[in-house]
């Protein structure tokens, strides 16, 4: 059995920039995802990380058509989700969910707990009635809350509570890929410990498969087995975990990790400092998009742009690594 569960291949997202009142006319795009390639094994975790705005985000939600790709492909369980009528996407959906970023906005604030649950069982007819109601109490005991909480409403609950009814929503379905959207950032530190374990109870148990975007590198370490950077829509490196934390290639990705703070008082802080600002998606540099801010940046970087290409170990996008590694 083929153990590729997600594959996208040169996934672009396009954004037209429109200027104009009645006849508006496209002057140009923003580029916030701009041909990124991965894959994702069952019952494993990808991690994808990088600078707010890169593009993480939009990522995941293309994956899931929640917004139009501009091109690509991405294929789960072999089948093209991108081609698909809406029929077969609907049914496909069931397989395929998402955790949001903020546990406050992406609950219905009029509907009940017992409500956003069972909402999914009812609009795919697989439970109504006393049914549903099981359904749900089952799968609020699976995130570790109450029967109770059925009847209450989403402003009755905590930060962290409000994140496990949106992971007990998304596990209605019984799905295979979830789309973990920075759950855990708007967070206190110490609930974030919480619902990080909970969601690794979750996959060992269920066998469930984690695109997990997040910009925290020591949470994004515990959770994933593997870990892609992206930098202005691209992916820059992508390697094993452990691979990745010891053996950082890319420039971009040496002054991420080495910006993780490190939990204790005695070391002095080491961080690497990137000079100047993220260059606009709507106008991308030629040649390496970090080509701008790093230190190692020669002639050939503002020509060509890097192709991700290496072993299925390690794979990384920068022409002076591999020119040192040619010559060495």
């Amino acid at each position: 059995m083929d153990q590729t569960l997600l594959c996208v291949e040169d996934l672009v997202k396009h954004f037209p920039i429109r200027k104009g009142l009645i006849r508006a006319k496209q002057v140009g795009v923003v580029k916030a995802v701009d041909g990124v390639s991965f894959s994702i094994e069952r019952g494993q975790t990808l991690g994808l990380v990088g600078e707010s705005g890169c593009g993480k985000s939009t990522t995941g939600r293309a994956i899931l058509r929640l917004i139009e790709a501009t091109s690509g492909r991405v294929a789960f369980e072999g089948r093209d989700i991108l081609r698909l009528g809406k029929k077969d996407l609907r049914e496909l959906r069931r397989e395929m969910q998402i955790v949001f970023q903020d546990p406050y906005a992406s609950l219905n604030p009029r509907m009940t707990v017992g409500d956003l649950i069972g909402e999914p069982l009812t609009l795919h007819r697989i439970a109504r009635g006393a049914a549903k109601d099981q359904k749900v109490r089952e799968l609020l005991d699976l995130v570790g809350l109450s029967s109770h909480h059925m009847r209450k409403y989403p402003h009755e609950f905590s930060g962290g509570q409000r994140q496990r009814i949106g992971v007990a929503r998304a596990l209605a379905l019984s799905p295979k890929l979830i789309v973990c959207d920075e759950p855990v950032s708007a967070l206190d530190v110490s609930i974030q410990a919480q619902v990080i374990n909970l969601l690794q109870d979750l996959q060992r148990d269920l066998g469930l498969a984690y695109l997990f975007i997040a910009h925290d590198l020591s949470v994004v370490r515990h959770m994933s087995d593997k870990v892609a950077v992206m930098y202005l829509g691209k992916i820059v490196e992508m390697a094993e975990k452990e691979e990745l934390y010891r053996n950082p290639r890319h420039p971009y990705t040496q002054a991420l990790l080495s910006s993780v703070p490190v939990p204790d008082p005695a070391t002095k802080a080491q961080g690497m400092v990137l000079e100047g600002d993220v260059p606009s998606p709507v106008n991308p540099p030629p040649g390496c998009r970090f080509r701008p801010r790093c230190r190692l940046a020669e002639a050939i970087c503002a020509e060509d742009d890097p192709l991700l290409v290496g072993t299925a170990d390690h794979l990384l996008a920068c022409h002076v690594r591999k020119l040192s590694d040619s010559n060495a």
